[in-house]
């Protein structure tokens, strides 16, 4: 982009020379913010005069020279990316540039994965803001090995689909999406260092991503090294993990209390029955939760609880029967849940 500005520049110059040489001939500039709606698409590989171009073509600003003025003289228009931009008609160069920069005009562009989502999750969430169809991401998905993922991934999708906020352009393919998930995981993946302090360790990376696809399911940010350090004691221990979070996984839902039934069921995800981590990561974590996978903090605890989920208020502890106190909290708040939907239903 900084070269396209400096084209821009070259350009802003020739146009500004020729502006003078022919008098005033330019058109009047707008002034003010403008009015109505406008949606304008700026394209991949657009030049900012292209993009001038386009804004002056459908009435945003009064010419195309205008708004080259105003970007050349603000080095954030160099970070003026692809994708469509809602912007009103009749505006002051300055007025749409600042427009442009602001994210409100990109919603509608933009890509939005949270945190610990499912794979399926994240494909619903693609399908929806492209209009690609889920089918082209799922066929996609089935030859694993073209998505960039890393060695130790073995052609395992789940947990390398990056939570962040992508920019469209409206020619995106759902191989190409994909990619670019897994290209900004290898990114995270690098700036934490994953592979090399889970080298350090004496870990797998791909187990350290499982933890913390556990950590993002089951706690706030702000209690993961907590959890972090609670896994890895159950797991020195050869105690099984007993995370509700996993079975959930199992049988493709999200309910934070299972029944005796559910908690029976027959996976390897379920961390009731079966010792160790589950074979997968079970979502796709943030940095905070494999910086805290890879970090966990020094204590004892063998037992959490989220004995608030709406607070994400969590309590730790070493001792059984502290932990059966904590558990009683949280069923009384299911409880208090539950009564009170039952209220405003009536």
């Amino acid at each position: 982009m900084a070269g396209l500005l400096t084209v821009a520049v070259a350009v802003t110059m020739i146009a500004f020379s020729v502006s003078w040489l022919r008098g005033s001939s330019a058109p009047e500039e707008f002034v003010g913010s403008g009015t109505g709606e406008v949606v304008i698409v700026v394209e991949r590989g657009d030049t900012l005069t292209r993009i001038a171009s386009t804004l002056a073509e459908a009435g945003v600003v009064s010419s195309a020279d205008s708004f080259i003025n105003a970007a050349v003289v603000d080095e954030r228009a160099a970070t003026i990316g692809p994708g469509k931009y809602t912007l009103r008609q009749g505006m002051s160069s300055t007025e749409a540039l600042e427009l442009m920069l602001d994210p409100l005009s990109r919603r509608d562009s933009r890509l939005v994965l949270p945190e610990g989502l499912r794979l399926e999750q994240t494909v619903d969430a693609a399908a929806a803001a492209t209009e690609i169809p889920k089918e082209q991401f799922l066929e996609a998905l089935s030859s694993p090995a073209e998505l960039g993922l890393p060695d130790w991934a073995k052609d395992r999708p789940e947990g390398f689909m990056f939570p962040a906020t992508y920019d469209l352009a409206g020619d995106e393919s759902a191989p190409g999406l994909l990619r670019t998930f897994v290209k900004r995981f290898n990114q995270a993946s690098a700036e934490v260092g994953l592979e090399e302090r889970a080298r350090e360790r004496g870990i797998k990376p791909y187990r350290v991503l499982i933890i913390a696809s556990l950590l993002q399911a089951e706690v706030a940010p702000g209690d993961f090294a907590k959890a972090a350090r609670v896994i890895y004691n159950r797991l020195d221990a050869g105690m099984p993990l007993q995370l509700d979070s996993t079975v959930s996984y199992a049988l493709g839902i999200s309910d934070i209390q299972l029944n005796e039934e559910q908690l029976g069921t027959t996976s390897p995800y379920n961390t009731y029955a079966n010792k160790g981590l589950p074979p997968r990561p079970i979502n796709s974590p943030g940095e905070a939760a494999m910086e805290a996978a890879l970090d966990p903090a020094e204590g004892d605890w063998l037992y959490f609880v989220s004995v608030n989920p709406s607070t994400g208020e969590t309590k730790f502890t070493a001792d059984y029967d502290t932990f059966l106190v904590y558990k009683r909290e949280f069923q009384q708040y299911l409880a208090e849940q539950e009564a009170a939907k039952a209220e405003s239903d009536g």
